[in-house]
Formats: C-alpha cells, structure tokens, sequence
C-alpha cells in the first residue's frame, strides 16, 4: 500500500487555497496537512508540518515565491512545485525558481479557476506524486548567482551547414540540468545544438533567454525556418515540435502529441537522424516517461551515439532509464560527465559502454 502524500499548500488567495485543497483532497493518495497565506507563514509550516511536497505561489506578500523557494532550499529542503500565472514576469520568475531547485510548475488557470478544468488538476496531482519521490538536498548558495550578469562572449556562430549536430532531451528536472549542460558546452564546437525540453508555451523563450545570458553558445527559441548553425543552441517552443529540414533548417508544427507531449524528444531526434546520420549524438536528461526511446533507436540506427542520463543524477529517471532499458544508450553518465563525453563523441571518439 502507497503511503499518503502530505502537501503544504502556499497562496495568498483564499478561493486560490481553497480551490487547491479541494481538488487534492478529492485524491485518496493525497492529504493537504496545512496551507500558507505567504512565504513566511510557509516556513513556520515547513517546520513544523515536514510535508512530502509544498505547492508555492510564484507572487505572494510579504516573502514572494523566489525568495520563500531560496530559503526553504537552505533550510528545510523540500520538493517543491511553483504555482505560475502565464505572464511576462510569471514565467521569468518560474525558469528562475527551476533553476533555484523547484521540482516543477504548474500553469494556474485564468479561465476556469486556479486549477482550470479537470485534466488540469489531474496534471497537478501527477506532478505532486512524481515530486514526492525525488530527494533534495539542502543548498548553501542557489546553483546560479540570482544577479549574474551576462558571461564574456567569445561566440563562433555561423557556421552552415554544420557537420555535426547534437540533441538533447529532458523533462521534470530539465532546467536545472541544462543550467549546468548548456554553459559548459564548448563554443568552438562545429556542431548545430538542439534542445527539446517539455515545457508550455511562453516558459521555453523565458528559458532560452536566460540560457543566452550565462553561456558562451548563443542560444535562443527556435523559429520556423531558422538555419542550424554551428555554436548556437536553438529550444524548440513549447507547444510546437521542431523537426529538422533537409536543408538544415528548422520546421515548426502543432501536430498531435508524441509520448503525450509537444514538442516531442522523438520527432526531433526522428528528423535529425534523417538528416545528420552518424554525425548525430543526442542526451537524454531527467524526465518522466518514454519520450526520446524511439529517437534514440533511429538514431543508433544511422550510427549515431546516445547519452543517457545516469540515476544518481536525475531529478526523475524515467525517460533516460527508458533509453537504457531499450538497449540504446552508448554510454550512462551523471551530468557532471556528460559535456566532456558529448565533446569525445562529437570528435568521433569510441568508447565501451560506461555506467557511472
């Protein structure tokens, strides 16, 4: 029998706070211990309740969301999921929130309410039991300094058609994981990069431009019909597949969704191999589900190479377990590795298999 999953729910709303706690209650795996009015009463509560999971307002009085986040890192680590409203500053501060240690978000409703409809607070209650069984680990400092400034670029962009290509793939945890993959990787690489991270519309660009900043590679939202240029990183939108052109270019679609999700690892990876062959090596990173498994075996097919992602490491190892499990990862690293192999195989270099 699965133990109940006690979860502290943080919002300034009172029909916000309700609305929540009524639809995780009506969950029988699910049990709302304590609520929060703002990120001073959620750290009283954090202490004193010890909950499983807390549910944190993005904007909230008093202690808003990114600094309430900071603080219960630092003292009383504890699954997170952001509560983000769909705007300009909601999204920003939510890529800010995942980078500082939030498991996930979820997209608040103007329409229908806090939860909007149904299968919205199905997706909710998914996220709270995938974010229950994820360990996290008490924090002196945030991964990224909140007031860095942009690193010295020394950018060699602009190089077409690239010889080689790199993918990467990720889900739950992705962010954080590419806050560390992106900035490392080389800008001297003569290799197009592209990035497939399961995310709404709105938060990829949010995503892309924060990438931009801490990073040597360019980086940005991929647009229909951008060419794949050597040095620069391109993020498919959320709500958007990106597949790769003949010509090298990128092409956008709202087609149905591919492992329950859009844009999908797979449709990526499917079109890249098309086009790149052995010159392809793909990553897949932390995430829930099967999404880049197909991929993966199309790409091993034309002689590329795969990473996936090793446990030790990921937030939710769900999609790069999948990759492993299918026979289709070359090698199986945590993060701190996964750069300097990428740089090896993209110099066709050839090694064993590796678990690590």
């Amino acid at each position: 029998m699965e133990s109940i999953i006690r979860v502290l729910v943080v919002d300034d709303s009172a029909f916000a706070r309700y609305s929540i706690i009524r639809e995780l209650e009506s969950d029988a795996g699910i049990k709302v211990v304590g609520f929060a009015r703002n990120g001073l009463e959620a750290l009283e509560q954090i202490k004193e309740l010890k909950p499983d999971v807390v549910t944190l307002d993005v904007e909230m009085p008093q202690l808003n969301g990114i600094d309430t986040l900071h603080r219960v890192m630092l003292e009383h680590p504890t699954p997170v999921i952001m509560l983000s409203s769909l705007t300009g500053a909601g999204t920003e501060t939510t890529i800010r929130a995942l980078e500082l240690g939030a498991v996930d978000f979820f997209l608040k409703s103007s329409q229908i309410g806090p939860l909007g409809d149904y299968s919205s607070a199905d997706d909710l209650k998914t996220k709270i039991r995938v974010a229950a069984g994820v360990k996290v680990t008490r924090v002196g400092r945030p991964l990224l300094k909140a007031d860095c400034t942009a690193v010295p670029k020394n950018r060699n962009v602009g190089g077409f058609p690239p010889d080689r290509a790199i993918v990467i793939g990720c889900s739950t945890g992705g962010p954080r994981a590419l806050y560390q993959i992106v900035p490392s990787l080389p800008s001297d690489r003569p290799a197009g990069i592209l990035v497939v991270q399961h995310m709404p519309q709105g938060f990829t660009r949010s995503m892309a431009n924060r990438l931009d900043q801490l990073s040597g590679v360019a980086v940005k939202e991929a647009a229909e019909g951008d060419a794949i240029r050597t040095g620069e990183v391109l993020i498919a939108p959320g709500g958007y597949h990106m597949m790769i052109n003949r010509d090298y270019s990128v092409g956008l679609n709202q087609g149905p969704l591919v492992c329950g999700v859009r844009p999908s690892v797979d449709v990526t990876m499917r079109s890249a191999a098309a086009v790149f062959g052995a010159s392809l090596v793909a990553a897949v990173l932390t995430g829930m589900g099967s999404d880049g498994t197909e991929g993966t075996g199309m790409i091993r097919a034309v002689g590329g190479r795969v990473i996936a992602e090793s446990e030790s490491t990921s937030i939710v190892w769900g999609m790069p377990r999948s990759v492993i499990d299918a026979g289709n990862a070359d090698r199986v690293l945590p993060l701190s590795r996964i750069v300097p192999e990428l740089v090896r195989m993209h110099n066709g270099e050839r090694r064993g298999s590796y678990n690590g």
